[in-house]
């Protein structure tokens, strides 16, 4: 897909506030050093390569976090006892667990799975990008699943947890590491992704706010799904939450970047709708 050349439209232009914030507007000093640089990334990539580009950084960024996340987890949580609440969360959970509850979780569980959170990441991407004719939703979205994979990963590789034992558990039992928990950790970027593009697309602040709700509801609901079926401990998916929020963070600000420097390219220049 080719980068449209039409002026912006009220529409385009509305696609940069989130409430009352216009996401192109930068309070900090550090925060306009920024977006002058991307400014000048722009003029030599392009406005789609320039966000490939600040999308790369943040992922390089983000994997070694994790790992180093990780690491530092290994070394302490033996000495302070960070994993005292694993067994105590999950006996509450289990103490939760009913029929309907348990098929509730298992259902999240292959939904939110190696195929089906592709597939959603994918066909959201597809429509998106095919409706408001233009590759970034498609580009975040991708991007996003495909960082939040490699430190899930990183960290597995990293840690090689043991899950909670399958007389603890409920199918579909699964035999990787533990940590972090990769459902939540692509539940969390991947939802959240979506749901910044999606508030980006709403005029009204209450349809902005039930976005955001429904998607931090969703991240919430994999990750205390996956406590539910033992295939995780509590302190494996509260990694997945945390990490999960500081890539979302990055992939946003590549995206904020990408529509600053949009905003600013002029008339003349290739336009591509946010």
């Amino acid at each position: 897909m080719t980068d449209d050349e039409t002026e912006p439209t009220a529409d385009e232009t509305q696609k940069r506030f989130v409430g009352h914030q216009d996401v192109t507007s930068w309070s900090t000093p550090a925060g306009r050093t920024l977006a002058r640089e991307h400014r000048r990334l722009t003029e030599v990539l392009g406005e789609h390569g320039a966000l490939l580009a600040s999308l790369a950084v943040g992922g390089a960024i983000s994997v070694v976090t994790a790992y180093s996340a990780s690491r530092i987890f290994d070394s302490v949580s033996g000495s302070t006892g960070i994993q005292s609440l694993d067994k105590p969360i999950l006996a509450a959970a289990k103490r939760l667990r009913s029929p309907a509850l348990d098929f509730t979780a298992a259902s999240i569980a292959r939904v939110f799975g190696p195929i089906g959170m592709p597939a959603l990441t994918l066909g959201a991407a597809a429509i998106l990008s095919r409706r408001r004719h233009t590759r970034a939703p498609l580009t975040l979205l991708v991007s996003a699943g495909t960082g939040s994979l490699l430190m899930t990963l990183s960290g597995k590789g990293m840690i090689r947890r043991n899950r909670p034992g399958r007389s603890d558990a409920i199918a579909p039992y699964e035999t990787s590491p533990s940590f972090p928990s990769g459902h939540t950790l692509n539940a969390t970027t991947i939802a959240g992704t979506l749901a910044y593009l999606l508030v980006l697309g709403q005029e009204k602040q209450l349809p902005q706010a039930a976005i955001i709700a429904a998607g931090a509801g969703t991240a919430t609901a994999v990750g205390l799904s996956r406590v539910l079926l033992g295939a995780h401990w509590f302190t494996d998916v509260l990694v997945g939450w945390t990490t999960g929020t500081g890539w979302l963070g990055l992939v946003v600000t590549s995206h904020r970047l990408y529509l600053t420097s949009k905003k600013k390219s002029g008339p003349q220049a290739p336009r591509e709708e946010g």
